[in-house]
Parts: structure tokens; C-alpha cells; sequence
């Protein structure tokens, strides 16, 4: 095998300066890092062109002549400057290299070859700059015939930067490619070569890089694709395997006990998805293997009731919860609602109490003890409960909302809290489309929560297209008076907090994606203009407005918070703090401004605030997206359908792939280089199939070496964890 050859450093084989410059810019070290930098896309050198009749700004292919060569000092910057001159006997054109003097030893006048590139403008003449050529020798006929083929091969364009540009990309990885001696092992088990009708890894590398034809390009990146979602689910399926040696207590529920004193108080009845994820969930608890379990479900599904028989379970036998959630809001929400469903006598019993950042000295070291004591059964904190000083007498169970908020650092900084393993619940309102469920989720067990629970009115969602109805904005607010004048309440929200801020909110959630907007150019819509704007309306004189964002010391937002729940305040303005888990069910209306700068999942999540109650909901999203423009298609695509689970395959349709498993993401850059979770589907579950084959007959990758081998060297540990975030 040739792994020596994929793991050598870049600096034996490129030199110092050059390995510098692409771990700077990428950072990569090894031979095998280099060869996974594909070709971004492919131009053909185009047909053979005659200088007398150059396109400006597209790709060429001439056959001529060296016909004087000249050099000179860079005006600007150290180095110099070669200056090609090259005709075809009708016309003369520049070829141009910086910093490239070597050159001039093989361009020399006289010498015929086939020259190809863009067509640029200097100063008004026509030039190529760093063109790809090939010489042969004069009168040649051979040689003029394998320029022909060679003006049909593709061009590999890379992903570049100003340091490394395309040509020191495509020079280098060249370098690497013939450093590769041999036949490199192949991690794909043969059968599952042969069976899909991959080509070798090595010439999968081979082609993908240096292609004769664009079938040669189709072929290698089948290949590769297909070797990327197979290492993918390989590791998401060997961190299962390891996860489920670890040791955790058992925790199982007994008669008369938190549980079932739990459900007989229980004032309606369960949903038959959530009876059905509650028993997974209790088996999984039994064991003495830890629960790796996501539960998804839609908004108001009633996730948060499943987690909490989840933690009344583990509680059984004195065993402790902590519910990890990604806002101060979100958690102070948490524990009011969770004392709620307890009831006086179990939450005396349970003793639930709040850890956050902000929290006064005092009742921080009340909760401290209450915690390290195991006095306190039920957990709720913010990244605080991460902290050093926080200990647990008996940590059972790690429930996570939102787990995308959070990274597996941070997770497994809770994990060693407790002597055993404990288990571990990821809560998510997220509904994710299968194939990113593979992927991103690929070791968890995946549980799906789709009922609603009885009594639901629903959402009805508009578009307030402003491009083209500017007049609709005064109904806007009309119509949101005439849902508080009926006693309900409602939410304003708006991507930012005031007009020197990021379209994102500071506690934590998520934020506006710019890039995922056409109208990032004009001002949002701010917390702090809107509050002003709307006590100013006669619309909605004598009506009690107050605002809240992130801004907000951690007692002020949970005093705004708890008067909205109350009913003091009619109009509540703010931003995406509010986005999952606020559970007011008197309030029905929700007004979306600037709603094209929010992502498709993020506004469903919006959306899932209002009509949790007996109160039909009512959603208006304002946009002055263009007819037409994606911006719009988003926002229309929201206001098509409450169905969580069909958005959520628009939204990967939608959204840039970078999303899915990008750098945001996962925080370190992603593993994938090929493969497309958005259009990749078929290929990840035919991939996810022979992965478990694999593991099914050798668990241990004992007559897989090289499988092993990939898993380890290519998919480093921080890569692979980084995958299994949601």
C-alpha cells in the first residue's frame, strides 16, 4: 500500500514555502490533504482559435510561435515580470507570467507549441496571463496531433485564494500525484467496488485531477462521491459501535414511582407518537449501555413532555437531569414550564432549579448546592452548566434542545460531570430530511414525533409582498389590533436589534444569514425603530408595547418574558430570541418583518410561537423581496405549508450546501468534499447499507485495514466529530 505516501508532509515533497502557504490557506499538511482539494469545475481549452479574431473574456486554444521573449522589474512589489510575445502569422498576442523567469529557458524564440487561457486586456492589448501550453518540435506532424487531443482535454479550475492561486494548485497537486508510486490500497472493500462499479481509488485521484475526456471526469467523481459518503458513514457508524461499549447505569422506571405518579395527573392524553418515542426512550434507559437518542418532531409536537418522563425515569432511583438549552430565555421558559406539568408536589419532590450566567451571586450558590447535592433532580441551564465548579451527585441523563446550538466539546464537557456514562437526549424542532439525517446524525438513534397534540387550531401564514403592494403594511398593523382587541397577544419580530447591529441576535440564536438574502443591502428592520414606530401608531394607541433581545440582562428578559406570559403586555417586539420554546398560549399573531432575511427553517420555527393554544394562529410575513427573485421563493415556500417535515426538504433544496455540513457548522472546515447531502440522497443510503454490512459481519474492521486505517488518518477525530453535530 501507499498510505506512507498519503500521509507524507507536504514540505518534503513541496518544499517549505509552498506547504506554508496551503496549510495558511487550507490547512493542509499531508499529500492525502492536497489530493482531496478537487477541481471546483472544468473548462475545455476550446477550439483551436486564430489570432486575428480573439474573444475578449473567454477561453482559447492557439497553436503558434515564440517570437520574443523580454522581462522586466515589477513596479508595485519585489519580482519581476516575463513578457511572451507568440504569432500565428497573422497576428501577434502577449503571454504574461509573474515571478516565473524560469520560463524563459523553454519559451525561447523559435519554439511552436499550443497555448491556452482566458483572453484578458492590458492597456488595450490582448494578453493571456499564466496560460497552460504544451511545445513540441517544429514540423511535427505527431506532436500537432497530440496537441489537437490535448486542446479537448478539461481544464481543472481549483478553489483558490490570492496566495495560492489556481495554477500553484493545479502545479502542486501534479507534484503530489507523481510522488504516488504504485497501486494506492483502496478503503472501499472490493465487493463494494465491484458492485457499484467504482474505478480504484487511485485512479478515481488520478482522473478527478488529470482528465483526458469529461467522461474521465464523470467517472472519477462517481467514484469519489460514493467513497466519500462510505468513509462518512463508516465513522458515524464506528463512533456508534464505540459509544455503546461505554458503561452507563441503568435507569428504569418502578411502580408508584415520579413517572407514573407523573401520568395520572396528566389533565389529556398522549399522542400516539409520543407513547411510541416514550417506550423507545425507556428501553433505551434500561440499558447499561448509554442512549444516544434525537427526538425531532414538530413544532408544539410536545418533545419537551417526552424529555421530561425521560428525566421522572432516570429520577427513579435518585438520578439527576441536566436539560441544556442554547438561550437564557429558552431556559427560564424551561423550568417555568417544566415545574408547571410537575405540579406542586412532584416539582417539591423533583426540585427543579435554573443555573445561568447571569444569575445573582446568591441564588447562583443556592443552586450550586442544590445541584451538588442531589437535592436538585431536574437541571436547566445555559452553556453555564459547562462550567468547572458545577457538580452533580448523580448525573443520569443530558438532555440537549437545539444540539445545533451547541458543539461536541461542550456535550462531552457534561459527559464527564457523572462517574458513569450517562445518557444522552437530543431534543430538536428542526424536522431534518432523511439524507441529512444520515448524515449529520449517523450515530444517534433518530426518533420522529409528527402528531400534534388535540386542541390545535393551527396557523394560517400570508406574504405581505411590499415590492409590489407597499400600501398592504397599514393593514398589517390593523389586522394585528383586531387580534389583541379580541384579548390575545402578539409577536413583532425583526432580524436586528438596532441599525448598527449584525443581523443576528447576541443570546445565542440564530442568525440571519445574510448570504441567504437578496436584500441584504438595504437597513433591517430593527427591535429598537419598530418599538418607537408602533407606540406611535394610532392603529394601536393605548395598547401596551415592550420590546426584548439579547441584549437584555438576564432578569430584565425573564421579567419581559413572564409579563408576556401573563397577559401584561399586548405587543411583544423582538428578535429571534424567541425562536424555539417560548410557550405563550394566548398568543396568536405573529408579524415576520423583512421575513426574506430568515432561512425557511428558522421562520417555521418563528411561525411555531403563535397557535399553541385553543387560539387559531395567524402568521404574516413581510417582504420587499423581488417578484421572482429566491428571496421570495423562500418566503412564499413557508407560507405554502405548515408541514414541518415537507419545508425542511425545501429548505435543503434551497439553501447553499454549506449549510448542511459546512464550516458553520461543524466547526472545523468539513469533511466533504464531493458529495451533495442536498442531491446525494441515493447515494449516501446505498453507501449507509454496505457500511453496515461491513460492520455487521466485521465489527471490528479486523479484515479491513485499510478501511481502518482511513477512518483514522483521513477522517481525523476532530473531522469526525465535528460530522456527528446537528
Amino acid at each position: 500500500m501507499n498510505e506512507s505516501a498519503l500521509q507524507g508532509k507536504l514540505k518534503n515533497l513541496l518544499g517549505d514555502r509552498t506547504a506554508k502557504a496551503l496549510e495558511r490557506a487550507f490547512g493542509y499538511i499531508t499529500v492525502g490533504d492536497l489530493l482531496s482539494h478537487y477541481p471546483r469545475r472544468y473548462v475545455e481549452h476550446g477550439d483551436v482559435t486564430a489570432l486575428g479574431s480573439l474573444p475578449l473574456g473567454e477561453q482559447v486554444t492557439l497553436i503558434a510561435d515564440v517570437v520574443g521573449v523580454s522581462q522586466r522589474s515589477m513596479a508595485s512589489r519585489k519580482g519581476a515580470i516575463l513578457e511572451v510575445r507568440i504569432s500565428d502569422g497573422r497576428g501577434i498576442l502577449s503571454l504574461t507570467f509573474f515571478n516565473q523567469l524560469w520560463r524563459k529557458n523553454e519559451l525561447v524564440p523559435g519554439a511552436r507549441g499550443v497555448f491556452a487561457g482566458k483572453i484578458t486586456q492590458y492597456k488595450g492589448s490582448m494578453q493571456l496571463t499564466h496560460p497552460d501550453y504544451k511545445l513540441f518540435e517544429r514540423d511535427d506532424d505527431a506532436a500537432m496531433r497530440d496537441a489537437e487531443a490535448w486542446a479537448e482535454q478539461p481544464i481543472p479550475l481549483y478553489p483558490a485564494t490570492a496566495s495560492v492561486p489556481s495554477w500553484t494548485m493545479q502545479r502542486s497537486i501534479g507534484l503530489a500525484l507523481d510522488h504516488l508510486e504504485g497501486e494506492i490500497d483502496d478503503p472501499l472493500p472490493a465487493n463494494v467496488r465491484v458492485a457499484e462499479g467504482l474505478l480504484d481509488f487511485g485512479t478515481a485521484l488520478e482522473l478527478i485531477h488529470r482528465p483526458r475526456t469529461e467522461a474521465d471526469t464523470w467517472r472519477a467523481k462517481h467514484t469519489l462521491r460514493f467513497h466519500e459518503a462510505f468513509l462518512l458513514q463508516a465513522a458515524l457508524l464506528q463512533n456508534r459501535a464505540i459509544a455503546k461499549e461505554a458503561m452507563a447505569m441503568p435507569r428504569v422506571a418502578g411502580k408508584g414511582g415520579p413517572l407514573e405518579r407523573f401520568d395520572a395527573r396528566l389533565p389529556f392524553t398522549l399522542t400516539q407518537d409520543q407513547v411510541s418515542v416514550g417506550e423507545e426512550i425507556v428501553e433505551d434507559l434500561a440499558k447499561n449501555s448509554p442512549m444516544n437518542r434525537l427526538v425531532q418532531g414538530e413544532v408544539g409536537s410536545g418533545k419537551t413532555l417526552v424529555a421530561l418522563r425521560a428525566m421522572l425515569t432516570v429520577a427513579e432511583d435518585g438520578g439527576q437531569t441536566a436539560l441544556l438549552a442554547p438561550t437564557e430565555v429558552l431556559a427560564a421558559q424551561h423550568l417555568r414550564s417544566i415545574v408547571a406539568s410537575l405540579g406542586p408536589d412532584l416539582a417539591a419532590e423533583m426540585m427543579p432549579v435554573l443555573l445561568t450566567g447571569q444569575m445573582p451571586a446568591a441564588e447562583r450558590k443556592r443552586a450550586l448546592l442544590r445541584i451538588v447535592s442531589g437535592q436538585a433532580k431536574i437541571v436547566v441551564g445555559t452553556h453555564a452548566l459547562l462550567g468547572e465548579i458545577v457538580e452533580f451527585y448523580d448525573l443520569g441523563l443530558i438532555v440537549i434542545d437545539e444540539q445545533h446550538r451547541f458543539g461536541v466539546d461542550q456535550r462531552d464537557a457534561l459527559r464527564r460531570k457523572s462517574a458513569a456514562h450517562p445518557h444522552t437526549l437530543v431534543l430538536t424542532a428542526t424536522p431534518i430530511p432523511r439524507t441529512v439525517a444520515m448524515t449529520v446524525f449517523g450515530d444517534l438513534d433518530v426518533s420522529t414525533i409528527r402528531q400534534l397534540p388535540a386542541g390545535r387550531q393551527g396557523i394560517s401564514s400570508f406574504v405581505v409582498p411590499l415590492a409590489v403592494k407597499p400600501d398592504w403594511m397599514p393593514r398589517v398593523w390593523e389586522r394585528m389590533r383586531e387580534e389583541v382587541d379580541k384579548g390575545r397577544q402578539a409577536f413583532v419580530v425583526c432580524p436586528a436589534i438596532d441599525a448598527g447591529a449584525d443581523l443576528a441576535d447576541e443570546d445565542g440564536a440564530d442568525a440571519a444569514d445574510p448570504a441567504e438574502t437578496e436584500n441584504t443591502r438595504a437597513r433591517a428592520a430593527t427591535v429598537f425603530e419598530t418599538t418607537e414606530q408602533l407606540r406611535r401608531d394610532p392603529s394601536l394607541a393605548g395598547l401596551t408595547i415592550e420590546s426584548l433581545h439579547g441584549r437584555l440582562p438576564s432578569d430584565e428578559k425573564d421579567a419581559v418574558m413572564q409579563r408576556f406570559s401573563n397577559g401584561d403586555i399586548d405587543i411583544l417586539v423582538t428578535t429571534t430570541v424567541i425562536e424555539v420554546g417560548v410557550d405563550v398560549p394566548n398568543a396568536s399573531t405573529m408579524v415576520v418583518l423583512d421575513a426574506d432575511r430568515f432561512g425557511v427553517s428558522q421562520l417555521h420555527q418563528l411561525r411555531g410561537r403563535v397557535g399553541r393554544g385553543s387560539v387559531p394562529g395567524l402568521c404574516l410575513l413581510v417582504t420587499t423581496a423581488e417578484p421572482g427573485s429566491s428571496a421570495l421563493e423562500r418566503v412564499e415556500a413557508v407560507a405554502a405549508t405548515i408541514d414541518g417535515f415537507e419545508l425542511a426538504q425545501r429548505d435543503l433544496e434551497l439553501r447553499r450546501e454549506g449549510d448542511v455540513l459546512g464550516e458553520a457548522q461543524s466547526g472545523t472546515r468539513s469533511s466533504l468534499r464531493i458529495l451533495r447531502v442536498s442531491i446525494d440522497g441515493k447515494v449516501i443510503s446505498r453507501a449507509r447499507e454496505w457500511a453496515e454490512k461491513v460492520f455487521d459481519d466485521d465489527p471490528r474492521l479486523a479484515s479491513h485495514p485499510y478501511l481502518w486505517e482511513a477512518i483514522e488518518g483521513r477522517l481525523k477525530e476532530s473531522e469526525r466529530q465535528a460530522l456527528t453535530k446537528s
